[in-house]
Protein backbone atom coordinates (compact mmCIF):
# COMPACT_ATOMS: atom_id res chain seq x y z
CA UNK A 1 0.00 0.00 0.00
CA UNK A 2 0.86 3.31 -0.98
CA UNK A 3 -0.40 5.47 1.18
CA UNK A 4 0.38 4.66 4.86
CA UNK A 5 -0.73 6.93 7.39
CA UNK A 6 -0.46 7.06 11.10
CA UNK A 7 -3.61 6.13 11.26
CA UNK A 8 -3.85 3.39 9.22
CA UNK A 9 -0.44 1.59 9.73
CA UNK A 10 -1.75 -0.92 12.03
CA UNK A 11 -4.59 -1.85 9.84
CA UNK A 12 -1.89 -2.19 6.81
CA UNK A 13 0.42 -4.03 8.70
CA UNK A 14 -2.52 -6.72 9.20
CA UNK A 15 -2.95 -6.83 5.73
CA UNK A 16 0.42 -7.59 5.03
CA UNK A 17 0.11 -11.25 6.79
CA UNK A 18 0.59 -13.76 4.91
CA UNK A 19 -3.02 -15.49 4.26
CA UNK A 20 -2.40 -18.69 5.82
CA UNK A 21 -0.74 -17.30 8.74
CA UNK A 22 -1.29 -19.59 11.85
CA UNK A 23 -4.66 -17.76 13.66
CA UNK A 24 -2.63 -17.61 16.78
CA UNK A 25 0.58 -15.94 15.98
CA UNK A 26 -2.11 -13.07 13.88
CA UNK A 27 -3.82 -13.02 17.01
CA UNK A 28 -0.90 -12.20 19.18
CA UNK A 29 1.21 -10.87 16.50
CA UNK A 30 -1.70 -8.39 15.64
CA UNK A 31 -2.46 -7.37 19.03
CA UNK A 32 1.17 -6.90 20.35
CA UNK A 33 1.48 -4.08 17.27
CA UNK A 34 -1.88 -2.76 18.14
CA UNK A 35 -0.91 -1.73 21.27
CA UNK A 36 2.68 -0.95 19.94
CA UNK A 37 1.09 1.77 17.75
CA UNK A 38 -1.62 2.58 19.75
CA UNK A 39 1.60 3.71 22.93
CA UNK A 40 3.36 5.47 20.23
CA UNK A 41 0.64 7.59 19.17
CA UNK A 42 -0.78 8.28 22.99
CA UNK A 43 2.68 9.55 23.81
CA UNK A 44 3.88 11.04 20.43
CA UNK A 45 7.32 9.06 21.26
CA UNK A 46 10.08 10.38 19.67
CA UNK A 47 13.11 10.04 17.67
CA UNK A 48 15.09 9.97 20.37
CA UNK A 49 12.92 8.32 23.08
CA UNK A 50 12.49 5.56 20.39
CA UNK A 51 16.41 5.03 20.02
CA UNK A 52 16.43 4.80 23.81
CA UNK A 53 14.14 1.91 23.88
CA UNK A 54 16.13 0.13 20.90
CA UNK A 55 19.71 0.87 22.91
CA UNK A 56 17.66 -0.85 25.54
CA UNK A 57 17.63 -3.57 24.24
CA UNK A 58 20.65 -3.86 22.07
CA UNK A 59 22.28 -3.43 25.70
CA UNK A 60 20.40 -6.83 27.25
CA UNK A 61 21.63 -8.16 24.07
CA UNK A 62 24.87 -7.72 25.00
CA UNK A 63 25.29 -8.67 28.16
CA UNK A 64 23.16 -12.13 27.86
CA UNK A 65 24.79 -14.89 28.38
CA UNK A 66 24.66 -18.59 30.09
CA UNK A 67 24.76 -17.55 33.04
CA UNK A 68 22.70 -13.87 32.98
CA UNK A 69 19.18 -13.68 31.28
CA UNK A 70 18.75 -9.55 31.26
CA UNK A 71 15.91 -9.81 29.00
CA UNK A 72 14.70 -12.50 31.60
CA UNK A 73 15.16 -10.33 34.26
CA UNK A 74 13.41 -7.17 32.16
CA UNK A 75 10.06 -9.28 32.08
CA UNK A 76 10.35 -9.44 36.22
CA UNK A 77 10.79 -6.06 36.91
CA UNK A 78 8.33 -4.71 34.02
CA UNK A 79 5.91 -7.09 35.92
CA UNK A 80 5.17 -9.23 32.45
CA UNK A 81 6.58 -12.40 34.16
CA UNK A 82 4.24 -12.24 37.14
CA UNK A 83 1.30 -11.36 35.08
CA UNK A 84 1.99 -13.89 32.73
CA UNK A 85 1.77 -16.87 35.69
CA UNK A 86 -1.13 -15.18 37.48
CA UNK A 87 -3.23 -15.57 34.19
CA UNK A 88 -2.46 -19.56 33.78
CA UNK A 89 -2.55 -20.44 37.44
CA UNK A 90 -4.95 -22.39 38.86
CA UNK A 91 -7.12 -21.42 41.54
CA UNK A 92 -7.31 -24.64 43.43
CA UNK A 93 -3.18 -25.16 43.46
CA UNK A 94 -0.84 -23.53 45.14
CA UNK A 95 -0.16 -20.32 43.48
CA UNK A 96 2.85 -19.74 40.37
CA UNK A 97 5.26 -17.74 40.81
CA UNK A 98 8.39 -16.41 38.83
CA UNK A 99 10.89 -18.87 37.75
CA UNK A 100 13.90 -16.14 37.43
CA UNK A 101 16.85 -16.01 35.88
CA UNK A 102 19.04 -18.14 37.83
CA UNK A 103 17.97 -21.57 37.75
CA UNK A 104 20.20 -23.89 36.99
CA UNK A 105 19.13 -27.45 35.54
CA UNK A 106 20.49 -30.79 36.77
CA UNK A 107 20.97 -30.46 39.96
CA UNK A 108 22.02 -33.25 41.91
CA UNK A 109 19.55 -35.30 43.68
CA UNK A 110 19.01 -34.98 47.42
CA UNK A 111 17.43 -37.55 49.58
CA UNK A 112 14.64 -36.93 52.20
CA UNK A 113 15.78 -34.84 54.82
CA UNK A 114 18.96 -33.96 53.37
CA UNK A 115 21.25 -31.31 53.61
CA UNK A 116 21.51 -28.07 51.04
CA UNK A 117 23.85 -26.21 54.08
CA UNK A 118 26.83 -27.74 54.21
CA UNK A 119 29.98 -25.54 55.74
CA UNK A 120 28.03 -22.37 54.93
CA UNK A 121 27.17 -20.15 57.81
CA UNK A 122 23.26 -18.48 58.99
CA UNK A 123 20.60 -20.00 60.82
CA UNK A 124 19.77 -23.39 59.76
CA UNK A 125 16.30 -23.81 58.31
CA UNK A 126 14.55 -27.04 58.45
CA UNK A 127 11.66 -27.15 55.57
CA UNK A 128 9.09 -29.91 55.32
CA UNK A 129 5.90 -30.35 53.73
CA UNK A 130 3.67 -32.67 51.62
CA UNK A 131 3.07 -32.62 47.89
CA UNK A 132 -0.68 -33.55 47.28
CA UNK A 133 -3.68 -33.46 44.61
CA UNK A 134 -6.54 -30.91 44.75
CA UNK A 135 -8.46 -33.97 46.92
CA UNK A 136 -5.57 -33.38 49.88
CA UNK A 137 -4.28 -36.42 48.29
CA UNK A 138 -0.31 -37.31 48.50
CA UNK A 139 1.16 -37.37 45.26
CA UNK A 140 4.01 -40.54 44.98
CA UNK A 141 6.94 -39.81 43.42
CA UNK A 142 6.44 -35.87 42.69
CA UNK A 143 9.96 -33.89 41.91
CA UNK A 144 10.80 -31.59 43.46
CA UNK A 145 13.61 -29.03 42.19
CA UNK A 146 14.52 -26.67 44.82
CA UNK A 147 17.32 -23.68 44.90
CA UNK A 148 17.98 -20.31 46.46
CA UNK A 149 20.43 -17.78 47.03
CA UNK A 150 23.78 -18.62 49.57
CA UNK A 151 24.17 -16.40 52.85
CA UNK A 152 25.94 -13.65 50.61
CA UNK A 153 22.63 -13.02 48.97
CA UNK A 154 24.15 -14.57 45.44
CA UNK A 155 22.88 -17.58 43.25
CA UNK A 156 25.68 -19.83 42.50
CA UNK A 157 25.62 -18.54 38.74
CA UNK A 158 26.77 -15.38 39.88
CA UNK A 159 29.41 -16.13 42.43
CA UNK A 160 32.67 -17.96 41.03
CA UNK A 161 33.08 -19.04 44.46
CA UNK A 162 30.19 -21.50 44.81
CA UNK A 163 30.15 -24.37 43.00
CA UNK A 164 27.91 -24.72 40.40
CA UNK A 165 24.75 -26.64 42.18
CA UNK A 166 25.18 -24.54 45.52
CA UNK A 167 21.92 -24.40 47.04
CA UNK A 168 20.10 -26.58 44.29
CA UNK A 169 18.89 -29.55 44.79
CA UNK A 170 16.38 -32.11 43.23
CA UNK A 171 14.15 -34.56 45.50
CA UNK A 172 11.76 -37.39 44.64
CA UNK A 173 8.59 -37.73 47.35
CA UNK A 174 7.71 -41.26 48.53
CA UNK A 175 4.21 -42.40 48.51
CA UNK A 176 3.62 -40.22 51.39
CA UNK A 177 4.22 -37.38 49.11
CA UNK A 178 6.23 -35.60 51.81
CA UNK A 179 9.88 -33.76 51.13
CA UNK A 180 12.19 -32.37 54.12
CA UNK A 181 15.72 -30.80 53.28
CA UNK A 182 18.05 -28.50 55.72
CA UNK A 183 19.62 -25.14 54.47
CA UNK A 184 20.37 -21.94 55.43
CA UNK A 185 17.86 -18.95 56.20
CA UNK A 186 17.39 -17.31 53.09
CA UNK A 187 17.76 -13.50 52.91
CA UNK A 188 17.18 -10.64 50.86
CA UNK A 189 18.97 -9.51 47.74
CA UNK A 190 18.91 -7.30 45.06
CA UNK A 191 18.24 -8.39 41.23
CA UNK A 192 21.20 -7.24 39.13
CA UNK A 193 21.11 -3.73 38.59
CA UNK A 194 24.81 -2.76 37.09
CA UNK A 195 22.80 -3.21 33.18
CA UNK A 196 20.33 -2.09 31.25
CA UNK A 197 17.23 -3.07 33.80
CA UNK A 198 18.85 -1.32 36.29
CA UNK A 199 19.20 1.35 34.31
CA UNK A 200 15.12 1.12 34.03
CA UNK A 201 14.42 0.78 38.08
CA UNK A 202 16.56 3.89 39.01
CA UNK A 203 15.00 5.79 35.95
CA UNK A 204 11.66 5.50 38.04
CA UNK A 205 12.71 5.71 41.37
CA UNK A 206 12.12 2.00 41.69
CA UNK A 207 14.64 -0.26 44.43
CA UNK A 208 16.28 -3.70 43.05
CA UNK A 209 15.30 -5.82 46.44
CA UNK A 210 13.51 -9.12 46.05
CA UNK A 211 12.28 -10.44 49.71
CA UNK A 212 13.61 -14.01 50.73
CA UNK A 213 12.60 -16.87 49.41
CA UNK A 214 12.92 -20.47 48.53
CA UNK A 215 12.27 -21.49 44.62
CA UNK A 216 10.29 -24.57 43.89
CA UNK A 217 9.82 -26.08 40.73
CA UNK A 218 7.58 -29.66 40.98
CA UNK A 219 6.29 -31.85 38.42
CA UNK A 220 4.54 -34.80 38.25
CA UNK A 221 3.16 -37.03 36.32
CA UNK A 222 -0.77 -36.42 34.82
CA UNK A 223 -0.18 -32.60 36.80
CA UNK A 224 0.44 -29.49 35.49
CA UNK A 225 4.17 -28.44 36.87
CA UNK A 226 4.50 -25.60 39.07
CA UNK A 227 7.57 -23.02 39.23
CA UNK A 228 7.02 -20.91 42.55
CA UNK A 229 8.62 -19.33 45.57
CA UNK A 230 7.43 -19.35 49.52
CA UNK A 231 8.34 -16.00 51.14
CA UNK A 232 8.28 -15.51 55.32
CA UNK A 233 6.17 -13.68 56.28
CA UNK A 234 8.51 -10.87 58.46
CA UNK A 235 10.80 -10.11 55.46
CA UNK A 236 11.19 -6.44 55.02
CA UNK A 237 10.63 -6.33 51.25
CA UNK A 238 6.78 -8.70 51.07
CA UNK A 239 5.05 -6.15 50.27
CA UNK A 240 7.25 -3.96 47.27
CA UNK A 241 8.97 -7.43 45.40
CA UNK A 242 10.69 -5.53 42.61
CA UNK A 243 9.43 -8.77 40.37
CA UNK A 244 6.11 -9.06 41.67
CA UNK A 245 6.58 -12.40 42.71
CA UNK A 246 4.52 -12.59 46.16
CA UNK A 247 0.64 -14.23 46.10
CA UNK A 248 -0.97 -14.61 49.48
CA UNK A 249 -1.15 -17.97 49.90
CA UNK A 250 3.30 -18.33 49.45
CA UNK A 251 3.66 -16.42 52.72
CA UNK A 252 4.88 -18.85 55.50
CA UNK A 253 6.28 -18.40 59.06
CA UNK A 254 9.51 -19.42 60.21
CA UNK A 255 9.28 -20.71 63.60
CA UNK A 256 12.19 -20.62 66.21
CA UNK A 257 12.60 -24.32 68.08
CA UNK A 258 15.24 -25.79 70.50
CA UNK A 259 18.13 -27.81 69.36
CA UNK A 260 16.08 -30.73 71.30
CA UNK A 261 13.22 -30.45 69.23
CA UNK A 262 15.18 -30.86 65.85
CA UNK A 263 13.53 -34.24 64.47
CA UNK A 264 15.22 -38.23 63.31
CA UNK A 265 15.51 -39.16 60.07
CA UNK A 266 17.20 -36.07 58.53
CA UNK A 267 20.86 -36.25 57.20
CA UNK A 268 22.26 -33.82 60.81
CA UNK A 269 19.83 -35.39 62.96
CA UNK A 270 22.29 -35.81 66.08
CA UNK A 271 24.59 -33.13 65.20
CA UNK A 272 22.14 -29.86 66.33
CA UNK A 273 23.24 -27.87 69.08
CA UNK A 274 21.76 -24.95 68.45
CA UNK A 275 18.10 -23.72 67.99
CA UNK A 276 17.20 -23.48 64.13
CA UNK A 277 14.22 -22.68 62.24
CA UNK A 278 11.64 -24.59 60.79
CA UNK A 279 8.86 -24.27 58.26
CA UNK A 280 6.31 -26.27 57.40
CA UNK A 281 4.58 -25.99 53.13
CA UNK A 282 1.84 -28.22 51.49
CA UNK A 283 2.13 -27.98 47.57
CA UNK A 284 -1.38 -28.16 45.60
CA UNK A 285 -1.11 -29.64 41.65
CA UNK A 286 -3.15 -29.74 39.43
CA UNK A 287 -4.82 -32.55 37.51
CA UNK A 288 -3.85 -31.96 33.31
CA UNK A 289 -6.92 -31.27 31.39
Amino acid sequence: MRTVTKDNITDVFMAYLAEDTDPRMREIMGSLVKHMHDFARETNLTHEEWRAGIAFLEGCAAIESEDRHEFILASDVLGMSSLVDMLHSSPEATSSSVLGPFHVSGAPALAYGGDMKRHYGGPLLLAEGVIKDTDGNPIAGAELDIWQTAPNGLYASQDAEQDTYSFHALMTVGDDGRYAFTTVKPIEYTVPSDGPVGDILRACGRHPWRPSHLHYIVKAPGYRSLVTEIFPNDDPYLDEDTVFGVRDDLVMTYVGKPASDFPEGMALSGSITEPFLYVEFDVTLVAED
